[in-house]
């Protein structure tokens, strides 16, 4: 999901329909002192009750807004135990929904106008856009895909050294180990040299494949996180801009640590 398309598709509808946008930003985040009781719930109850009341003379509206409550009230019932730090949504009694919880919080606020308010989302998504994450260890690239600190797709790029191909593993749940016919003591020492040798040629020709997943996720931001020396030398192969290059060894940590380690 491109959010840039998504935000402008929602403004686009909102001009061209003569129905009111319901405009909720909740903050859930439990580590809030305000929310260690799930108070976010009470603020959501509150604040869709009060136009409730400010729209009881007008049934027409009245009508329209109490269809946008249920489709918000099922929303939340489906997604209220997985609630992350913050929960946005835009939507109408016709055709404009917009529904995320998000890894960040916000501030909460409710809004029933002509046009959805999209400040406070834009903002965030200026922020933390559709970003890659390349982690770069030996003969293994791990590449996290993520937009505003949500984790999409994570894939594991490690090169198999029989057949001196790169092999990719989607959603890797733990890190690979160097594959190739070998064992201890000597071989383990000819793997190392196979390695040092053929470095280069083997991130040159892995460079391709990561300018095409960045073209694909259509990243806002690259980052190049590992050995600074790996780093930079798949850095010189890519064809895409590298926004920041960290000289951290994080490829064994869960991805979520990783993000919150190099993006948020």
């Amino acid at each position: 999901m491109c959010y840039a398309k998504n935000m402008e598709t929602l403004a686009q509808k909102a001009k061209r329909h003569p129905q009111k946008v319901l405009s909720m930003y909740v903050n859930t985040d439990p580590a809030n002192r305000d929310q260690t009781g799930g108070e976010w719930k009470i603020h959501v109850k509150n604040g869709l009750k009060n136009f409730e009341t400010y729209l009881k003379n007008d049934p027409d509206e009245l009508e329209q807004f109490l269809k946008v409550k249920e489709k918000v009230k099922l929303f939340l019932e489906d997604n209220g135990q997985s609630m992350k730090k913050s929960c946005v949504v835009f939507a109408s009694a016709d055709d404009i929904w917009f529904a995320e919880c998000l890894q960040m919080p916000v501030t909460t606020e409710f809004h029933w106008e002509d046009e959805p308010k999209l400040q406070q989302f834009q903002t965030l998504y200026e922020k933390f856009p559709e970003s890659g994450v390349i982690l770069v260890q030996r003969n293994q690239v791990k590449v996290i895909d993520a937009v505003l600190g949500k984790i999409n797709d994570t894939k594991l790029y490690e090169m198999d050294l029989d057949t001196e191909k790169w092999k990719v593993q989607a959603s890797p749940q733990r890190a690979l180990s160097i594959k190739g016919k070998g064992g201890k003591g000597s071989k383990k020492e000819t793997i190392e040299n196979r390695l040092e040798a053929n470095q280069k040629r083997w991130y040159k020709s892995l460079a391709p494949d990561l300018d095409k997943l960045a073209k694909d996720k259509e990243w806002k931001s690259i980052h190049l996180v590992g050995n600074k020396d790996e780093a930079k030398l798949i850095e010189s192969y890519m064809q895409k801009q590298v926004q920041r290059t960290e000289g951290k060894n994080l490829f064994e940590q869960e991805e979520r640590k990783v993000l919150e380690e190099v993006i948020l």
